[in-house]
């Protein structure tokens, strides 16, 4: 007999997920945000038969997506690993109250020394604030740097004011700066935040694992009374949010990190 309370259905999430092509759709989003073609590309199905399980992924509240600001008529879509999180712990929950876990990502990086890059752009808001929410959140023990494929003369007032006064962390002294001097550096992860950024950003030496998040430019919002302070106060936490999933991916041994971006 079933424990008392137990649901006569499973829970949304394992069913969703338990689904093989559902679960490779998981899988890839995991790693980087993508578009349907290349979601098509890396699973090996119809385009069809891709986006009506993407559709369901969405509903279910574990996708989302995003117009593409390089290309107007494509999406990218992104996993929300808190929600995933959530719905993880509510499932064993289900199953039993002694399943219920933190379902909290680890916070300390893997004992080596690791280097990632951020791009965007103009350098001045999204590649910088996840910069320096890495370096923030890592303590400096991750070696984090950004750079811009066409940088602005400098940093957008509204990024410094949002990191200050939400992180406690000064940028107002850094300056964007160009791809080109970063020429030499390794990197172990390089990572866009700007879809046109993606597009221009060259495969750098040492062929560092890529992915992307497909984070819209907040200065876009044209906006600078608080409409437009708190479009920066949602970009940062977006940012935030996959910095703090990226200290899990930093911890893996770099062997078992071989899954790169197609771009």
């Amino acid at each position: 007999m079933a424990p008392p309370g137990l649901p006569a259905a499973p829970p949304v999430f394992v069913r969703l997920a338990a689904h093989p092509l559902r679960w490779r759709l998981l899988a890839e989003l995991a790693c980087s945000d993508l578009r349907v073609r290349e979601l098509v590309a890396q699973v090996d199905q119809p385009q069809n038969l891709v986006s009506y399980h993407l559709r369901l992924l969405r509903d279910g509240g574990l996708v989302t997506a995003t117009r593409s600001s390089s290309d107007g008529r494509d999406s990218y879509y992104h996993l929300d690993l808190d929600r995933c999180a959530e719905e993880l712990t509510a499932s064993g929950a289900a199953l039993h109250p002694a399943l219920r876990g933190p379902g909290a990502p680890p916070s300390q990086p893997a004992p080596r020394r690791r280097a990632v890059l951020f791009v965007c752009t103009g350098n001045s808001a999204r590649s910088v604030t996840a910069e320096a929410l890495l370096r923030h959140h890592t303590d400096g023990t991750v070696v984090a740097a950004s750079a811009g494929t066409r940088p602005r003369p400098a940093l957008h007032p509204q990024a410094v004011r949002v990191l200050r006064e939400r992180f406690g962390i000064d940028v107002a002294d850094q300056r964007p700066r160009h791809l080109d001097d970063l020429a030499g550096r390794a990197f172990d992860q390089v990572i866009t935040l700007c879809d046109k950024a993606r597009e221009a950003c060259p495969e750098l030496p040492g062929h560092p694992r890529r992915a992307h998040w497909s984070v819209p430019d907040p200065a876009a919002a044209e906006d600078t009374g608080d409409a437009g302070r708190a479009v920066f106060e949602r970009t940062a936490a977006d940012i935030d949010t996959r910095v703090r999933h990226l200290l899990s991916v930093l911890a893996v041994p770099a062997t078992r990190r071989n899954r790169r971006d197609p771009t």
